[in-house]
């Protein structure tokens, strides 16, 4: 149900720039009011394009052309001081790019047979323990992670077992980096397929089937104690993971919701406050929530294992806002409530959503 009127967050259209290109991804540049956003020009290389929020208008400061169209990028790995900005490519290239002198890659790999779907950083900008990692989710079937000190091999390779047929992997995410030795990484596939890969003990922790293509996972935050996952489907639907407990055969307890009938193309986790997130639509839509937890997130079964409880989701605010869907979504990690959606209208707009501290 929506939340009461009045104090409802609201969505409100700060500023938007029309593009001569299809855009694939957008992100937040940290501690700054630049953002970057990356696709594929019609004649088939890649571009990445530097704007600032001047105003209520986009500035462009810096455009790059690379050889092959850019489908996915992170700061997750990057220093704050740095700021190197990691991208995936239509050639399976993993390249780290050097924003201030962008002409050659400060680290490149073939990381993949085919494309780089999606990817993700951790260890970088202060937040999660560990070593700065990247990890890569290709339609090849694999997912790899990579530590851009070290050349050439992933640190981690996770592909189908014998006699498996490879599933595209649509989505990768990390997850659990609260000390130095505790990692995981979440993909989910176009099966609708979702595994959990421990890389502490490098090994398959967990894995369910939501029986639709996965589009997009994340967990409320990379840097805790697991507590939530959100995976996102082709068919409109999203569920929701309590990650604390894990049932040894029951696995984690969930709560699903349909938001509408399109694909939900991406979620994202409000930096500031972990149990409100958005996700983005075929439509054209977005849609804000937040997660109540239960009375007692957990309980024990007959046999006295411990089982998660999953709590509900409230509707608190959505929008309209192409006739295209919205395939990119980034949070100011800095300015509570400020956003970025990048659409196949070749459109990117910068969206302030309002009284998230009344919600």
């Amino acid at each position: 149900e929506m939340a009461a009127g009045l104090d409802r967050p609201q969505v409100v259209s700060h500023a938007q720039q029309a593009l001569n290109y299809t855009l694939f991804d957008c992100k937040w540049v940290p501690r700054s009011a630049r953002l970057l956003c990356l696709g594929s020009a019609a004649r088939g290389s890649g571009l990445l394009q530097l704007y600032e929020l001047r105003g209520g208008r986009l500035a462009l400061l810096r455009e790059i052309e690379k050889a092959k169209p850019l489908k996915c990028g992170t700061f997750g790995a990057a220093s704050l001081q740095q700021r190197y900005f990691a991208t995936g490519d239509f050639g399976g290239n993993l390249n780290i790019w050097n924003l201030e002198a962008p002409e050659i890659p400060v680290y490149s790999v073939k990381g993949h047979k085919e494309i780089i779907n999606s990817i993700d950083g951790v260890g970088g900008l202060g937040i999660g323990e560990g070593a700065p990692e990247i990890v890569t989710g290709s339609r090849d079937g694999t997912v790899k992670v990579w530590d851009p000190r070290q050349k050439d091999t992933p640190v981690a390779n996770m592909e189908p077992v014998q006699g498996e047929s490879k599933r595209d992997c649509w989505t990768v995410a990390f997850g659990n980096a609260y000390n130095q030795e505790e990692r995981v990484v979440c993909a989910g596939y176009d099966n609708g397929d979702i595994k959990l890969f421990d890389l502490k003990t490098m090994s398959l922790r967990w894995e369910t089937n939501i029986k639709n293509g996965v589009c997009s996972v994340e967990f409320d935050r990379k840097d805790v104690n697991m507590n939530k996952l959100v995976a996102t489907s082709l068919e409109g639907k999203f569920h929701v993971f309590d990650m604390r407990t894990q049932h040894p055969t029951k696995g984690f307890a969930s709560v699903s919701e349909k938001a509408q009938k399109s694909t939900i193309w991406q979620v994202r986790h409000l930096p500031q406050n972990r149990d409100i997130f958005m996700t983005s639509g075929g439509a054209g839509s977005l849609h804000l929530w937040k997660y109540e937890y239960p009375a007692q997130r957990s309980k024990k079964d007959s046999e006295g294992a411990e089982m998660g409880v999953a709590g509900s989701l409230s509707l608190l605010q959505n929008v309209t806002l192409s006739t295209q869907p919205i395939s990119s979504l980034d949070w100011s990690p800095d300015k509570k409530g400020l956003c970025v959606c990048g659409a196949f209208d070749q459109t990117v707009r910068v969206l302030i959503v309002t009284k998230l501290n009344k919600v």
